[in-house]
């Protein structure tokens, strides 16, 4: 994926990010998966009172990607417009989309200052269980 695709993705994580539903952190992310298909799914935070339910940018991006047949995805970029700090995936999401990524899937994340981080998958969740027991058993 070269920087002009990604740069794509990452609009639409910030387009995402928008549509956040944030009454208690008032911290926007949003988040947009690359289908290998080349379809582009994205997702906003929703927040709830108990703060445990809340359900992160990048798995609603997921689950609305699965819910619509995809399952195997190429790119990520996650949008934080309310700090000015690149902030990366949490542990839950890494390991969630492990799940539906290859290690060397691109991630992209950045806030609204100057900086970004461009990484990949494996680099985000390394010594992925699931992955290694998979490369191992052939």
């Amino acid at each position: 994926m070269n920087d002009t695709q990604m740069d794509a993705l990452f609009r639409e994580a910030q387009k995402a990010a928008a549509f956040a539903y944030v009454p208690y952190s008032h911290f926007h992310v949003g988040a947009a998966l690359l289908a290998e298909d080349g379809t582009i799914i994205s997702g906003c935070n929703v927040e709830n009172r108990s703060f445990g339910l809340t359900i992160c940018a990048e798995r609603t991006a997921l689950v609305q990607a699965v819910a619509r047949g995809k399952q195997s995805f190429t790119a990520l970029a996650i949008s934080t417009p309310d700090s000015p700090d690149p902030v990366g995936p949490c542990g839950a999401c890494r390991q969630v989309l492990s799940e539906f990524m290859k290690s060397d899937a691109p991630v992209r994340f950045a806030g609204s200052g100057n900086s970004r981080v461009d990484t990949t998958m494996g680099e985000l969740l390394p010594y992925d269980s699931l992955h290694d027991l998979q490369t191992q058993m052939g």
